[in-house]
């Protein structure tokens, strides 16, 4: 089946990006939802929104994305108790992450296409999982296997379609060429289990103290979706930014030496920052320091 390809023109691409932006608000309005009810062991698809205070279900003149929480000036219509920044925060980040997204993977492939739509359909939905699980984390300490076993799921599912979209499963029996293309999926395969292997002895050298399984099972799901070298821009971002938090934090009396802070919400911004900005830097890098 030939690719389906759409000229796009200046206006079309503004109209696009506002519709991504808006599209990644409403989208974060539901993580906040399902954030919500992982916390409290509802299901995320049965019944309507209700103000977590006096359980009012919500209109959805309430429910608008940022402007209902402006409108109402940050409390609930109906007890007045005060809405958590959360909401437009986790609202905000989705929208803007969505719409990075889009923007760099318009550049790789320079032209709309049923294929650009399904990368953009696996990296929106792994976005949207990875923005529950740092929610989750900075506020419970916990990276809910409920949403990092469907991310690493997922992960492999995509490595395994476009291992069989490049080789067309008919050529099989073409053994070179199969190994020969096997390469992005040797490769993750690789990544993984090596980010999962050093997150998994500190674990046991700390004997949990350090690190947590969730943080082992979350590098596993990173080295599988960003591969090598992006892998190592996430980690070495991740404790980067650690390291600056977690001594800035000190440095205000927030936390003491032996304070315990989840260290899954900087695995995941140096996801983010991998994604969008690996290829870039390790370019950079590479020309900078090994040329």
């Amino acid at each position: 089946m030939l690719p389906l390809v759409i000229p796009v023109s200046n206006t079309t691409m503004f109209l696009l990006y506002v519709f991504v932006f808006t599209f990644g608000l409403v989208v974060g309005s539901f993580l906040n939802a399902v954030i919500y009810r992982l916390e409290n062991g509802d299901s995320v698809f049965r019944g309507r929104s209700y103000c977590p205070h006096c359980k009012h279900t919500l209109a959805w003149h309430d429910l608008i994305p940022l402007a209902s929480f402006a409108m109402l000036g940050g409390r609930c219509r109906h007890c007045k108790a005060k809405i958590s920044l959360q909401y437009p925060f986790v609202e905000l980040a989705t929208g803007l992450i969505f719409l990075l997204i889009f923007n760099f993977q318009f550049l790789i492939f320079n032209e709309f296409s049923n294929f650009l739509i399904f990368k953009l359909a696996y990296l929106w939905i792994i976005a949207g999982l990875l923005v529950i699980l740092f929610v989750y984390d900075l506020r419970h300490y916990i990276l809910p296997d409920k949403i990092l076993f469907p991310a690493i799921g997922i992960a492999v599912g995509y490595l395994l379609f476009e291992f069989g979209a490049l080789n067309h499963w008919k050529l099989i029996e073409n053994w070179s060429l199969v190994i020969g293309n096997s390469a992005p999926l040797l490769n993750a395969i690789l990544s993984a289990v090596a980010a999962a292997a050093f997150f998994f002895a500190i674990f046991a050298v700390s004997k949990g103290a350090a690190m947590g399984l969730g943080d082992v099972k979350l590098a596993l799901f990173m080295g599988l979706f960003l591969g090598w070298p992006n892998i190592l821009v996430a980690l070495f971002a991740a404790f980067f930014l650690g390291a600056i938090v977690g001594l800035g934090l000190i440095a205000l009396k927030k936390k003491e030496l032996k304070s315990e802070i989840p260290f899954g919400p900087f695995l995941i911004a140096g996801t983010f920052i991998a994604l969008l900005f690996g290829e870039s830097m390790v370019q950079w890098y590479w020309n900078n320091f090994l040329v």
